[in-house]
């Protein structure tokens, strides 16, 4: 028996070469675990299970025909492989005059490695536990991958790598078994060791969903409930509009500067100068109207936008006891770096005071605008009765003359 092991029959390599032009021709690209490798492997386990057990020479032979024709089949169908792979494995045994006895054991074999039958005999436990040995390989996890891409790539059944994870625990836990004594005894352990590597994945998988769950709810929590962050949001929009209308007035403020000063440097240049000619004695007063408003509204934009700058200091007791406003520069650019850093110390470690400190900040910007606007209102209102005096008194120069 062992000197046959050693020399297989012809007919094994005609069959190698057989499935391999076959599967070269007909089977397509889409099979990427049901394929020649997959076959190789299989007659690799089978061999090496018939090596460790008592059959004879005739069995082996159909065990291994059997091995090499098992998944023909696929090159004509995916549903029903099996009877196509029969109808094959047939026509090929009869090609090579291989005896009816041992045709019949082959048939019944490649019958047997149907999903869910269960084997009757040595060698459809031999076959069967052959045809599923990649779950105690080390390289299970990549034909096992190979399996999910052919189900998907074949329109047969989509996965996903979670979902896959799934399925193979429960073949492993509840449906697959090792049927010979010998697969049993020296698989097992790799075949435990490849569930082990699941569970790990499929715990991992869980703990990181469960954290990631957690910090979603958390962030939920502290985004939607927190009061903190909404007091928040009321100081940052608050203050971004304060600054936005002292903005707007410095840029009115602006605008009146220079259309007075382009007021003033027109008559200047043009009016004022032939004021001495007795024929234009009668424009004196409108223009000098003119140029006397224009300046005084010059002035006052001056005084709406002239910052105010204050002492610059402050004491640790008014720090203390709130009495200043230490975020506003003006009372702080003369102070030392050290005991300006004491009191910024001083108010982060008590909320209170941070937020009394940002209402005092915006209360004393409210009342820089408000003086800041009633000063540029009147500054408009000088503007315009500026404009209107002055149009008015050159029409009633013209019209006395």
């Amino acid at each position: 028996m062992a000197e046959t092991a050693e020399k297989p029959i012809k007919s094994f390599s005609k069959a190698d070469q057989f499935v391999l032009e076959l599967f070269k021709e007909k089977l397509p690209n889409s099979y990427l675990y049901h394929n020649y490798n997959h076959t190789v492997r299989v007659v690799k386990s089978t061999k090496e299970i018939i090596e460790n057990s008592q059959i004879n020479v005739k069995q082996k032979e159909a065990l291994i025909l059997a091995a090499w024709m098992h998944d023909t089949g696929y090159t004509v169908t995916r549903d029903g492989h099996e009877e196509a792979s029969i109808d094959i494995a047939k026509e090929y045994m009869t090609k090579e005059g291989v005896d009816a006895e041992t045709q019949k054991l082959v048939v019944e074999l490649i019958a047997s490695t149907k999903m869910g039958v269960e084997p009757k005999n040595e060698l459809e436990c031999i076959l069967k536990d052959a045809d599923n040995s990649h779950f105690a390989k080390e390289y299970y996890a990549q034909t096992s991958e190979f399996l999910r891409q052919e189900l998907l790539l074949t329109e047969t059944k989509k996965f996903t790598p979670a979902e896959w994870r799934e399925e193979n625990i429960q073949m492993f836990t509840h449906k697959h078994k090792f049927y010979t004594d010998y697969a049993a005894r020296n698989w097992k352990n790799q075949k435990d060791e490849n569930l082990i590597s699941l569970l790990k994945k499929e715990k991992k998988k869980k703990k990181k969903y469960r954290k990631e769950e957690v910090k979603a709810k958390l962030k939920a929590k502290f985004k939607d409930e927190s009061p903190d962050r909404g007091v928040q949001t009321l100081y940052r929009t608050t203050l971004r509009n304060h600054i936005k209308l002292s903005d707007i007035a410095d840029t009115k403020a602006n605008i009146l500067l220079s259309v007075n000063a382009i007021i003033i440097s027109l008559a200047l240049s043009n009016m004022i100068p032939k004021l001495d000619a007795p024929s234009n004695r009668h424009l004196l007063i409108p223009t000098l109207i003119l140029v006397v408003f224009s300046v005084a509204s010059i002035i006052m934009s001056i005084l709406s936008t002239r910052p105010n700058v204050t002492s610059g200091e402050f004491t640790r007791e008014q720090v203390k006891k709130k009495q200043v406003n230490i975020l506003f520069f003006g009372n702080f650019h003369k102070m030392k770096y050290d005991q300006y850093q004491w009191a910024i110390n001083e108010i982060i470690y008590d909320k209170d005071y941070i937020y009394e400190a940002l209402t005092k900040d915006l209360y004393l910007l409210g009342v820089v605008l408000n003086k800041k606007y009633l000063l540029l209102r009147k500054t408009y209102t000088v503007f315009m009765v500026g404009i209107i005096v002055s149009v008015i008194s050159f029409i009633i120069a013209f019209w006395l003359i």
